[in-house]
């Protein structure tokens, strides 16, 4: 598997609110044997929440590391066939600082980790949506360089790149998406979105069932979105609104069966075009994947983009394929050209085994350029002095 597989998902026209475009996907027969439902974690004392109650979480990595984050919520896949609830969010995990509001505390020890109850595993698996696929980029060749050369500091050869960081906005904060949410018509079988900010594609959103989706619509308000698609909300023009045009020259709409074919005919063009352009960079992009966990004939994978240049769009996330490889669940986000640049140098580094002087020659650049890039991408940290003084040296000498 390399490609996003939405075999099963139709397309609907598209609904619009300024510069939002929410496209809904639609299921003839939804995934029965796996369910994610909404639990919401804390206490229901201090009143209804907008989008949910909220609570503070922390995972234990081991090694007396902690994973400390903003989770907007989590999602439990439960393929053991009992209607439960399954999801929760308006969840947060910190490790030190008090909760706003007085919740309970819990504490989870993996990002993927299999529920358990007297003892037993349950068909049900706990984790938490887009930090799955949030940490696998951060996680990105971490361990830093793999031969000690001279152009590498201590800190490179023994800490790697810790410690990285990403930014990244809650739905919240991006203008016009709270509002389109809320007036957002949900159709009949919608099992998952599109969502566009300036007809450029931001998120992804896929889960089994429709039911599941009337739950979970509401949590991608509090979701993470990248820099650039807020400066798009910011920044773009509203977008123009779906329509069809049934034109009658030669008489062939004289029914309502003609005019139910006519309207079909217009669907199917609408959801061609998307598929085959709006679309395409996430659906024709050939993904590496990483499985994380393997729940009978179900199993969730992380993805990464092969971090080209050049303007195309550029996803991470996570899913759920069947045994068929087919999406049951779907989440994306979409990477910044500085994510990309980021993502690219580590990959070429990499490649190349950490050597500088091969790793400029394979893209074409000079030593004194390759790191200026490595310290504009924010890994200066981990050059050596040797490696600053040659390109301040060839800087000059040019």
């Amino acid at each position: 598997m390399t490609r996003i597989d939405l075999t099963g998902l139709e397309v609907r026209p598209a609904q619009v609110w300024g510069g939002v475009r929410l496209v809904p996907l639609v299921r003839a027969e939804p995934v029965e044997g796996l369910r994610l439902h909404r639990q919401v974690y804390g206490s229901q004392a201090s009143g209804p929440q907008p989008y949910g109650d909220t609570g503070w979480d922390s995972v234990d990595l081991g090694d007396r590391t902690t994973y400390t984050s903003y989770i907007p919520h989590g999602f439990v896949a439960d393929w053991s066939g009992e209607e439960r609830e399954a999801a929760a969010y308006g969840t947060r995990l910190g490790a030190d600082e008090p909760p706003a509001v007085p919740v309970r505390r819990t504490h989870h020890h993996r990002l993927a980790k299999r529920r358990r109850k007297d003892g037993q595993a349950e068909k049900r698996l706990r984790f938490l949506p887009l930090h799955l696929a949030l940490e696998g980029y951060l996680a990105l060749h971490f361990g830093g360089p793999s031969v000690v050369w001279e152009e590498w500091s201590q800190q490179a050869v023994r800490q790697g790149l810790s410690a990285r960081a990403e930014a990244a906005y809650a739905g919240w904060s991006v203008p016009g998406l709270a509002e389109a949410l809320r007036i957002f018509e949900i159709h009949p079988g919608q099992c998952g979105l599109m969502l566009y900010v300036a007809d450029s594609l931001a998120a992804a959103f896929v889960v089994p069932h429709p039911r599941d989706y009337r739950a979970l619509h509401p949590t991608l308000i509090e979701d993470l979105y990248g820099e650039l698609i807020h400066q798009y909300a910011f920044y773009g023009a509203e977008v123009p609104e779906f329509t069809a045009r049934i034109r009658d020259g030669a008489g062939s709409v004289r029914t309502l069966a003609d005019l139910r074919a006519a309207a079909r005919a217009q669907e199917r063009s609408w959801a061609e075009a998307h598929d085959g352009l709006m679309a395409r960079d996430l659906l024709e992009t050939s993904y590496s994947y990483e499985r994380v966990y393997r729940m009978d004939s179900y199993d969730l994978y992380r993805f990464l983009p092969p971090f080209l240049r050049g303007g195309q769009e550029q996803h991470i996330g996570e899913l759920i394929a069947d045994h068929k490889g087919r999406t049951v669940y779907l989440k994306t986000f979409r990477l910044s050209e500085n994510q990309i640049r980021r993502g690219h140098l580590l990959r070429r580094l990499a490649d190349s085994d950490w050597h500088l002087g091969r790793t400029a020659e394979a893209l074409g650049t000079s030593y004194a350029e390759l790191v200026r890039r490595v310290e504009n991408a924010g890994f200066a940290s981990l050059l050596d002095v040797h490696a600053t003084a040659r390109r301040v040296r060839e800087s000059q000498e040019s």
